[in-house]
């Protein structure tokens, strides 16, 4: 069992009854990125039945100039549920079925890998349960701000050949753009069309996604720019046309509010049935649908889909039975950080916590002094120390790079994009190297002693117990028994944390730190958690 404190699928409250106005959108959006550190620009929409409210809003108001209605952005992942349509549109035609091995779709003599004699099926693929690994063994990426550029039909279809399956598909989850871009090619190739002209006849025309594309940019569309999230322009990713349906789809906003439209029925097109053969649930762990991730919201099914790309980041989610749905691009790309789930998830719900802009922050001198020495990261070694106030990192073989701090916690490069993401344990801190949608933890390699734990009386300890809410439907409780403090999330098993200074605890099974706050008296008031990133702060009751 995973243990956790964060949760996203909460009970929720109803939303507001009434449609958001664009006002009402700007504002929330400000709320949450309004000055943060990325610089990113954001083009927003929230659909309520038959009203639509949109924004165009940036971290920096000199920059709203990037983009406007006409801008196209890279949508990345949220490709593949436009894929998925395509599929379920074969399978209306009688052309296709879930239960058809994936080899079928592919030319003669293609090496497709099978596990004990059982087959990689089409349901397998597009609930992330094949068994292929992420990338494809012949990639051939030479420059990965633009990694998918060089790979042919033919390199991918070999990679199947090189690939192994360590379980039976349909046993284990693991995200796979491999088996993606594998689908992309089979669908166009079952449908006889190359994939840009089969999506742009069956799904694109009949929602009217007029400036909806893959390659061939639309009059009157301007490709928008994309950032790292340190502000820098970085290059567009490219696709081979029949792979493109992995992730190289760009959009306007409005033609994701069409999308997202035809995804709750209105109105009804050729394409109608389809999409909603695409909505079925396919797979309980986890839930998903054809490449749309199932989640709860207040006894309702919410279909969500994040993407990202080098310079891009998206979220679209709708639910049906409220006729919802939200569509957040990105010109700059969240991936190390998140993504967008706090500013989406909230749009799909108020009571989901919408989070606040990053800013550049001095960081705490003895964060900087516990984080000094020498690490491991995956193959490299990579040295940490500290130069006039920040933290200074130098991988095996590379030129050292100085670190910027915010106030979430993270350092972060101002020359490339990857995050460092510190955490203490109660043997002393530790971090998180995050780079290219990947995460690895660092090992300590030289030998320094570690932080002791502080023992605490049990009387001294019960000064912290109590119910502390963080968010609607979420709390932590804390509680001391035979000389220990454990603290309990909702609906969740209590988890002992241990004491590293005064009145801060760490809970090392889920990498969690908890900040203790006193008012003038002494007596504890309020608790912040501090988790993968994100800060939560909740008042005693």
């Amino acid at each position: 069992m995973k243990l956790r404190f964060a949760t996203l699928a909460l009970a929720l409250a109803a939303a507001n009854a009434h449609a958001m106005t664009d006002t009402e959108l700007r504002e929330v959006v400000n709320q949450r990125l309004h000055g943060d550190r990325t610089g990113a620009c954001m083009a927003v929409a929230v659909i309520e039945k038959d009203a639509v409210a949109r924004t165009f809003a940036c971290a920096d108001d000199k920059d709203v100039a990037r983009i406007d209605a006409k801008s196209a952005f890279e949508i990345g992942s949220v490709s593949k549920t436009m894929t998925a349509a395509l599929l379920a549109d074969l399978i209306g035609q009688g052309k296709a079925s879930l239960d058809d091995p994936l080899a079928d779709y592919l030319p003669t003599g293609t090496k497709v890998p099978v596990f004990e004699g059982k087959k990689i099926l089409l349901r397998h693929v597009v609930t992330h349960t094949s068994g292929l690994p992420a990338l494809p063994a012949r990639l051939g990426a030479t420059d990965m701000n633009d990694p998918y550029v060089n790979l042919t039909e033919e390199a991918l279809l070999a990679s199947l050949g090189d690939a192994t399956l360590s379980a039976a598909p349909g046993t284990k989850f693991e995200y796979s753009n491999f088996a993606s871009m594998v689908l992309s090619y089979a669908v166009a190739r079952r449908a006889g069309e190359d994939y840009e002209t089969l999506i742009r006849q069956r799904l694109f025309a009949p929602l009217k996604m007029d400036d909806a594309y893959i390659r061939q940019l639309p009059a009157g569309v301007r490709a928008a720019q994309g950032h790292s999230p340190n502000g820098k322009a970085v290059p567009a990713w490219n696709f081979s046309t029949n792979l493109a349906g992995v992730g190289g789809v760009r959009a306007t906003l409005d033609d994701m509010v069409d999308y997202v439209q035809g995804e709750l029925g209105k109105p009804a097109v050729s394409i109608t049935p389809a999409l909603k053969l695409s909505q079925q649930e396919v797979s309980k762990t986890p839930p998903m649908a054809m490449n749309w991730m199932l989640m709860p919201v207040a006894g309702r099914t919410v279909h969500v889909h994040e993407g990202g790309t080098g310079g891009f980041s998206s979220f679209v989610a709708f639910d049906v039975a409220r006729q919802r749905g939200v569509v957040i691009l990105s010109d700059t790309t969240w991936n190390s950080l998140g993504s967008l789930g706090t500013l989406g998830l909230h749009l799909v719900d108020e009571s989901f916590p919408l989070g606040k802009p990053r800013k550049a922050v001095k960081p705490p001198a003895d964060l900087l002094e516990g984080l000094v020495g020498d690490y491991r990261v995956g193959a490299k070694k990579m040295k940490l120390s500290r130069r006039d106030g920040a933290l200074v990192i130098q991988a095996e073989g590379q030129p050292a790079y100085t670190m910027a701090y915010d106030d979430a916690g993270d350092f972060y490069p101002l020359d490339f994009d990857a995050l460092l993401r510190p955490g203490r344990t109660s043997s002393g801190y530790g971090f998180t190297w995050m780079q290219m949608g990947g995460a690895m933890a660092a090992q300590r390699v030289d030998g320094v002693a570690t932080a002791p734990k502080i023992a605490l009386p049990a009387g001294k300890l019960r000064e912290y117990a109590g119910e502390y809410p963080l968010t609607s439907g979420f709390g932590l409780t804390v509680m001391e028994k035979d000389g220990r403090l454990f603290v309990q999330g909702t609906g969740q098993q209590a988890i002992e944390v241990s004491a590293v200074k005064a009145d801060v605890f760490v809970a090392d099974i889920v990498a969690a730190e908890i900040q203790f706050e006193r008012d003038a008296s002494g007596k504890v008031i309020a608790l912040t958690l501090l988790q993968g990133g994100q800060k939560l702060r909740g008042e005693r009751k």
